[in-house]
């Protein structure tokens, strides 16, 4: 089951359990967050697409951390001027783990936001923020026999040309 919303001005494909990196978003960690801005959702079997966005769907999930990504270098040059500028920028993200997804009804009868005493402070591992890539088996119905797939065209054979440069003696 996934799900795909929209938040911060981009879109996110979103899967229960999982933990993803948004854009920003005010509040504490541990409490709750509800994204209401779905735009597609699929249980498996079903996939239903919102034109814009879907009504009867909502994704909930709570706040794990609240930090700046790494540092990325501004640097203005102009040749031969003598100006340069360096400047660093660190941007402000939310990482928020997916618990829910489904009835914006049954979201809202949440349980209470946990304390942020419960929630382990130590910062959450870049391995734990991105899901496995898929294997490209997985992305077609039947795998592709090498044997159908035409073959590669030789190179073509260039032809060169021995040459002097003007005024050199042989």
């Amino acid at each position: 089951m996934y799900a795909v919303v929209n938040t911060g001005g981009k879109q996110y494909k979103v899967r229960e359990g999982e933990v993803h990196r948004f854009e920003k978003i005010p509040g504490d960690v541990g409490a709750p967050v509800s994204f209401d801005r779905v735009l597609m959702f699929s249980d498996g079997e079903d996939v239903k697409i919102g034109q814009p966005m879907l009504a009867d769907v909502a994704v909930s999930g709570r706040i794990v951390e609240q930090d700046k990504s790494k540092k990325v270098l501004v640097f203005k040059y102009k040749r031969r001027k003598r100006y340069r500028r360096k400047q660093g920028h660190r941007q402000p993200y939310t990482a928020v783990r997916i618990e829910r997804i489904g009835d914006p009804a049954a979201l809202a009868a949440e349980p209470e936001p946990v304390p942020a005493e419960a929630v382990s402070s130590e910062p959450v591992p870049s391995e734990a923020l991105y899901s496995e890539p898929v294997p490209s088996e997985a992305l077609y119905s039947e795998p592709v026999p090498s044997e159908a797939l035409p073959p590669e065209p030789a190179p073509e054979a260039v032809e060169t040309k021995e040459t002097t440069a003007p005024g050199a003696d042989k």
